[in-house]
C-alpha cells in the first residue's frame, strides 16, 4: 500500500468532493459531514488557497449549486497555475436533473463557459482567460441517445434551439486549460 501524498504536496484541487473522495488531491466540500480535507464554502471569498496552487481542478456537480457562476471562474483561475487544467461537470439545462434540484441556482449550455475563453462578443464581464480543450454534450446511454449525441455535439447551437426539449441531454462536460493572469493597468 502506498502512504498518502501529504495535503501540501497534491497539486489537484477536488472543489465539492462530497463522497467522491480522491486520494490525490485537495478534497474540499461545505459539509464536515462528508470529511473533506477542507471545510469552505464556495460562495464565500477568497478560497483558503494561495494564487497558482494547483495543476488540475475537478469540478464536478458543484458550479450550478454556487451564487455566482463567473466569480466562481475566476477563483478557479486565481488557485490554478497558469497551463493548469481544470474539469467542469454541470447539468445540461434540458435535463430533469437541472430544475429537479431545488440548489441549482444556475443552468448551463454548451456556449456557456465562451464568457471566459474571449470565444464571443460578450466576454466583457471578466478579464480572466480559459482555452477550451474539449467540451461535450452528454447523454443516458441508449440506442437512439448515440446518433443524437453525435448530432447534437456536432451541431450544438442547432441542437439547443430546436431538439434540446425532445431529446433532453444529460450534463455537459468542460475541460479548459488556464491561460496567463492579463497584466494589471
Amino acid at each position: 500500500m502506498q502512504a498518502a501524498v501529504p495535503l501540501s504536496e497534491r497539486r489537484k484541487l477536488n472543489l465539492g468532493s462530497g463522497r467522491q473522495r480522491d486520494p490525490s488531491a485537495v478534497n474540499l466540500d461545505v459539509t464536515d459531514a462528508t470529511q473533506p480535507d477542507v471545510v469552505h464554502d464556495l460562495d464565500v471569498l477568497p478560497w483558503p488557497f494561495p494564487d497558482a496552487r494547483f495543476d488540475h481542478v475537478d469540478a464536478i456537480d458543484v458550479i450550478e449549486h454556487l451564487e455566482d457562476t463567473l466569480v466562481a471562474m475566476r477563483e478557479i483561475h486565481r488557485v490554478t497555475r497558469p497551463g493548469g487544467t481544470v474539469k467542469i461537470v454541470v447539468p445540461h439545462f434540458s435535463s430533469a436533473n437541472a430544475f429537479t434540484d431545488p440548489t441549482h441556482r444556475s443552468f448551463f449550455g454548451f456556449r456557456s463557459l465562451d464568457y471566459v475563453t474571449g470565444a464571443i462578443i460578450h466576454d466583457h464581464y471578466t478579464s480572466i482567460r480559459f482555452r477550451m480543450l474539449r467540451r461535450e454534450i452528454v447523454f443516458q446511454r441508449s440506442v437512439g441517445n448515440r446518433v443524437v449525441r453525435r448530432l447534437a455535439n456536432r451541431w450544438p447551437e442547432s441542437y439547443e434551439r430546436r431538439w434540446a426539449w425532445v431529446f433532453p441531454a444529460w450534463f455537459l462536460v468542460f475541460e479548459l486549460e488556464v491561460l496567463r493572469r492579463p497584466e494589471r493597468q
